[in-house]
C-alpha cells in the first residue's frame, strides 16, 4: 500500500489511543529513533490531543550506540550516572505511559565484542531493574514499530531500498490491521475479543503442565503455576483501570510457568536478534528447570552469555501460544525483530516472568512473586519454537489430558 500522511496519522492515533490508551492528565515517555522525528511529532501531538500533560522524548540512535561500544571503555559504558538514575526514580513517581517505537537495524552492533556488550547491558540493567519492578502494573505501555531503510534491507536484501521499504511497510501496517476493509480500532476490538475467548478456555482447563513435541528435536515438558492465569492482547493498569495493548502486533496468549520446573530440549525455528546481533539455528536443553547446554550455528558465545546474564537468566519466564495462521507468519519472511517474530508462532522466554498473571500479582513484591514461582531476572528474551508440526498437550493434576495444539495450530 502507498504510505502517506493519512496512514501515518492513523497509525499514530492507533498507538496512542488503542495501544497505550493515554488518559487525560498522564505523562507520556516516547522512545524513538532520531531518524523518525516526523513520526515522533505525530505521536506527540496525538498524545497531547488525548489529554497528556507532558510528552517527554527519549531519542535513540543505532549509529551513536555503535560508536559508544566501539570507542568507549567497558567501565565507562557500564556506569549509570546519577542523572540517569534520577530519571528512573522520577519515573516511579510520575508513572508515565511509555511508548516505544522500534526501527533499529538488526545488524547495528554486529561485529562488536559480545563480552563487552553483555557486561555493559548486565550492569546497567541491574541498576534499572528495581525501578522497573516498582512500576509493574501501575502504568500503561505500548511497543510498536516503524520501518527504517537498514531494517528493510535486512529483511529484503535482494530488493532496492524503495521496494524493501514498501514491502516492510505493507507487512507492518497489515499486522497492526491498518489499511484493511475494517476500521483499525474495530478490527482490534474483534481481535482482542477472540484472544480473550481462547484465554478463557485455557484458564478453564486448569492444566498443571504442558508437553511440547516436534520432529525437529523439540521434546519438552514445563510445569505451570496452578493459580496463574493465561492472558493475551490487553492488560489493565491497576492504578486507573485503563485497558491497553502492550504490543502491536500481538497474537499470543501467554502465562509464566513455574520457575525451575521444566525438562527437555527446545529447538528454535527462527533466528534470535539480541543486543544487535543474530543467534541462528539454536537449541537449548533444560535439566531440573535450568538451561544446562545450548548450541547455535551462529552466535554460540552470545547465546551462552545471554543465559548467564544473572543467576536466573537460565530459567523460563514465559510460555506463549501463537497459531501458525498468525498474520505475522503469513507475511512469509523473518522480521529480525522480536516484536514481530514472536507473534509468528509459539515461543518461550528465558528470564523475567510476569507477576501480574497471579490473582494478586500487582500487589506482590518481587520476593513474594518469586516465592510463588515467578522467575526474576534482569533479562526477558523470547525465542520461537512453533514448528509447523508442533504438538502441545496439556495435563491436569488428576492425570487427565487434552490436546492444545496439533500441527502448529489450535486443536479445537
Amino acid at each position: 500500500m502507498q504510505v502517506n500522511r493519512q496512514l501515518l496519522s492513523e497509525y499514530a492515533r492507533l498507538i496512542v489511543r488503542t495501544g497505550a490508551n493515554v488518559q487525560p492528565g498522564q505523562a507520556v515517555q516516547l522512545s524513538i529513533a532520531v531518524e523518525q522525528h516526523e513520526f515522533a511529532a505525530m505521536v506527540t501531538e496525538e498524545a497531547y490531543l488525548a489529554g497528556a500533560k507532558k510528552v517527554n522524548l527519549n531519542w535513540l540512535s543505532d549509529g551513536q550506540d555503535r560508536l559508544h561500544y566501539r570507542y568507549a571503555d567497558e567501565e565507562t559504558l557500564s556506569v549509570t550516572l546519577p542523572w540517569e538514575e534520577e530519571k528512573l526514580r522520577q519515573m516511579t513517581e510520575d508513572l508515565p505511559v511509555r511508548i516505544f517505537v522500534e526501527s533499529e537495524d538488526p545488524d547495528a552492533l554486529a561485529g562488536l565484542d559480545p563480552e563487552k556488550l553483555s557486561h555493559v547491558r548486565q550492569r546497567r540493567a541491574a541498576v534499572a531493574k528495581p525501578y522497573r519492578d516498582a512500576i509493574d502494573g501501575k502504568h500503561q505501555w505500548c511497543i510498536a514499530a516503524l520501518p527504517s531503510e537498514a531494517w528493510a534491507k535486512k529483511c529484503f536484501p535482494d530488493c532496492s531500498v524503495e521496494e524493501a521499504m514498501s514491502r516492510l511497510w505493507d507487512a507492518v501496517l497489515s499486522t497492526v490491521r491498518i489499511g484493511g476493509e475494517k476500521d483499525a480500532v474495530a478490527a482490534w476490538q474483534e481481535h482482542t475479543a477472540r484472544i480473550s475467548e481462547k484465554s478463557a478456555w485455557l484458564n478453564a482447563q486448569h492444566f498443571t503442565s504442558l508437553r511440547y513435541e516436534s520432529r525437529n528435536g523439540t521434546d519438552f515438558t514445563v510445569e505451570l503455576i496452578p493459580e496463574a492465569s493465561w492472558e493475551g492482547a490487553g492488560s489493565v493498569n491497576q492504578e486507573n483501570g485503563a485497558y491497553y495493548i502492550p504490543n502491536m502486533p500481538t497474537e499470543e496468549i501467554f502465562t509464566s510457568p513455574r520457575a525451575g520446573k521444566c525438562e527437555g530440549t527446545l529447538v528454535a525455528v527462527k533466528p534470535l536478534s539480541w543486543n544487535g546481533q543474530l543467534i541462528e539455528d539454536f537449541s537449548i536443553t533444560f535439566r531440573d528447570g535450568k538451561a544446562v547446554s545450548c548450541r547455535a550455528s551462529k552466535g554460540q558465545a552470545l547465546l551462552e552469555k545471554m543465559l548467564r546474564m544473572d543467576e536466573n537468566a537460565c530459567m523460563l519466564g514465559e510460555v506463549a501460544l501463537v497459531p501458525k495462521e498468525s498474520p505475522v507468519n503469513h507475511c512469509g519472511f523473518l522480521f529480525y525483530n522480536t516484536l514481530f517474530d514472536e507473534n509468528a508462532c509459539c515461543h518461550f522466554a528465558v528470564g523475567q516472568g510476569f507477576k501480574e498473571v497471579l490473582p494478586d500479582g500487582d500487589n506482590l513484591t518481587t520476593e513474594e512473586a518469586t516465592a510463588r514461582g515467578i522467575n526474576d531476572s534482569i533479562i526477558h528474551v523470547d525465542f520461537m519454537v512453533g514448528a509447523e508440526d508442533l504438538n502441545i498437550t496439556g495435563f491436569r493434576a488428576d492425570g487427565s489430558s487434552a490436546p492444545i495444539f496439533r500441527d502448529g495450530t489450535w486443536a479445537e
